[in-house]
């Protein structure tokens, strides 16, 4: 059964960052997000009456689907599974235990959950693993891994290859195969280190080809780069510096471009985004940049899937800037200023839906994830509503 299958069958039973961005399983069927934690709470769901209704009846999602997150707990992490109708908005799935542990605080990471398929792949960071769930009406645990190092924070999968980013020291990456099947054997060799210790790693993320790794690196501003193999298995890290400070969040554009947010130590007003041309040999080249948005703590990153438009979320301004995106890559604030939403305080993690005419913020200080309609042509984000209750700690987020 597919992620539709599982959304539809759901809804029937039913810190900041360490920059300055947030630093065999039956399901747990509960009243909300937050029922697991010591101060109970269920789930609220707010609408927007705004032009939202002339975007969103415009732009009619092809099917209803759903949206993923993390609990994070150090008590025991779970996927929080909200489903989506075919006009965006988001109602209460269920709760399904992963057997691990999360942190218990943000994880200050881009892609701690990624969806393929009828899979859904989670990080662990409290018991340093990775959990595979899949789709089958429910979602069920169908593995777990060790990482290969300390506090899993991202993930990403190319084809039957999933890479994970550890941040505790001595930060590293370590390959696994069996991503089609959810069953991950670890890459003798595979494992490669980061730029040194102490470096505030945010995200691992495959290049469209599956033939090279990124890695950001806040705390030394630099970006790494990596080659795989025919066999998987990553090269030794090419470090980079970085144009602009604090690089965190970052996304490809369907033509290869890498766009990355740059979080600029959480100065007020100096957050930007940058793109670069990914050679071959893994060497970055400069396409434009850094582009100001204005803001403070720009952290995550969101491509829609024509590539035209990328947004960032500003997690100490609390909202969410936009661009257009030129063919070569280069980047081009939107003229209102670049504020295209406001959102609740201190939004993390962004996931659009599978046609990209919807966009979901999660917000690590309103506990909440914001819904928002994408304009057929200029790109602009209208708020559709936003459901709330969510653990301080959630995580991660992956729409469908």
């Amino acid at each position: 059964m597919n992620l539709k299958s599982l959304a539809l069958a759901a809804a029937s039973t039913a810190g900041v960052l360490l920059s300055g961005c947030q630093d065999h399983m039956s399901p747990d069927r509960i009243a909300g997000p937050a029922a697991a934690s010591t101060a109970t709470q269920g789930v609220t769901t707010t609408g927007v009456v705004s032009s939202a209704k002339e975007a969103d009846d415009r732009m009619p999602e092809e099917r209803s689907g759903a949206v993923f997150t993390l609990s994070n707990e150090s008590s025991g992490n779970r996927i929080l599974v909200f489903s989506r109708d075919r006009k965006g908005s988001l109602s209460w799935g269920g709760s399904y235990v992963t057997g691990g542990k999360g942190l218990g605080s943000g994880l200050g990471s881009q892609g701690a959950i990624v969806r393929r398929g009828d899979l859904l792949f989670a990080v662990d960071a409290g018991s340093n693993e990775i959990s595979v769930l899949r789709a089958d009406g429910n979602l069920h645990v169908v593995g777990r891994v060790p990482s290969g190092g300390l506090e899993p924070i991202s993930l990403t999968v190319h084809d039957d290859l999933l890479y994970v980013l550890n941040a505790g020291d001595p930060g590293n990456i370590t390959g696994f195969r069996g991503a089609r099947s959810g069953h991950l054997v670890h890459i003798n060799g595979s494992t490669q280190p980061l730029s040194g210790s102490g470096t505030g790693p945010a995200q691992v993320e495959f290049n469209p080809a599956g033939r090279a790794l990124v890695v950001t690196e806040k705390n030394t501003n630099v970006i790494d780069t990596y080659i795989v193999g025919p066999g998987g298995k990553a090269s030794a890290p090419d470090v980079q510096m970085s144009t602009g400070t604090t690089p965190f969040g970052f996304e490809f554009t369907p033509r290869g471009q890498l766009v990355v947010s740059n979080a600029a130590g959480k100065v007020s007003g100096m957050s930007s985004l940058t793109s670069y041309a990914l050679s071959p040999g893994g060497m970055l080249g400069l396409i434009t940049g850094p582009v100001a948005d204005h803001q403070t703590a720009a952290c995550w990153v969101a491509i829609t899937g024509n590539g035209k438009f990328a947004y960032t979320t500003n997690a100490v301004s609390g909202d969410i800037s936009g661009y257009t995106v030129a063919a070569d890559g280069s980047l081009t604030l939107f003229g209102d200023g670049g504020i295209t939403a406001t959102s609740d305080p201190a939004p993390i993690d962004m996931s659009l839906s599978r046609g990209s005419r919807f966009l979901y913020a999660l917000n690590s200080g309103g506990q909440s994830i914001t819904f928002y309609a994408i304009g057929a042509t200029g790109g602009a984000l209208a708020p559709l509503g936003k459901i709330g209750g969510l653990p301080a700690s959630a995580s991660g987020l992956a729409a469908e």
